[in-house]
């Protein structure tokens, strides 16, 4: 525990609010979106101006996997440039924006399911950063980042996700950073997309619309399109914790969609 702080400390940092903040996944793909002008970081860009300003972060980025589930809970958190092959441009950028060690002991006392450790070391990385700097570029709002167990299987991640809800009514975006389809083994290899990235994509896009999760939690059961979409599942894995956060009024909309590099899939997905 903290010094001299307790539970209801953490929670009067952020008052629950009439309005419940929308949940977002972005498809993030390559960390050149965070300086090139395109449609996906224009579209970014456009969300941002769009939500309402939040009073922190926290994102479930693709490129943090950990053994169990860790939370960031530093002051200021270090902007990570984990990729290579880049231009200088990319490895010069900073995010700068503040942390939460109160947000981190908070989501450390929501998730009742599992233990939640502080983390000290890791910061933000690109698939927080290169979106957070299109959305909001001042870098001044808060940001904290929930790690992926690697050792859990879907359907836990779905069901932990569930419990960060309350956090919305407390000003709180819960961002999910990693795209639908992503087979970095196969990109560039074609102009077009695989016909597979693009059934997949379709596939979860309509089940998305439908509001029917239990397909997409189970995908390993929808075949080939789903195999050679998700051959790895930690940049899928961030969409189930935004989809846990629809609730029975809410709709799913598309604010940014397309499939980049033969495989890559750039759909995003704000809830409401």
């Amino acid at each position: 525990m903290l010094p001299n702080a307790t539970n209801t400390e953490f929670s009067d940092s952020f008052p629950v609010m009439e309005q419940r903040m929308p949940a977002l996944f972005v498809g993030h793909g390559s960390p050149m979106n965070a300086i090139e002008d395109n449609d996906f970081s224009q579209a970014w860009i456009d969300a941002g101006k769009r939500l309402p300003a939040p009073k922190a972060i926290l994102c479930i980025s693709a490129h943090w996997e950990t053994p169990g589930t860790q939370v960031t809970a530093m002051e200021q958190p270090k902007t990570i440039h984990d990729f290579g092959g880049f231009p200088r441009q990319l490895f010069e950028m900073q995010y700068p924006a503040p942390g939460s060690p109160d947000l981190a002991r908070l989501v450390q006392q929501t998730i009742t399911s599992t233990s939640v450790s502080l983390n000290q070391k890791w910061g933000l990385d690109h698939g927080t950063w290169s979106v957070l700097c299109r959305m909001f570029p001042l870098a001044n709002i808060p940001v904290i980042q929930l790690s992926l167990d690697q050792t859990q299987p879907p359907e836990v991640h779905y069901n932990l996700a569930k419990q960060l809800r309350a956090l919305r009514q407390r000003g709180i975006l819960i961002l999910g950073s990693g795209n639908i389809v992503h087979n970095l083994g196969m990109a560039f290899y074609s102009d077009e997309p695989f016909d597979w990235a693009t059934e997949f994509d379709s596939m979860a896009a309509v089940f998305i619309e439908t509001r029917n999760h239990e397909p997409l939690i189970h995908y390993q059961k929808l075949g080939r399109s789903a195999q050679l979409s998700i051959p790895t599942n930690e940049h899928y894995l961030p969409l189930l914790y935004i989809l846990a956060q629809q609730q029975e009024d809410e709709t799913a909309r598309f604010f940014a969609n397309g499939l980049v590099y033969g495989s890559i899939s750039m759909r995003s997905i704000w809830i409401e």
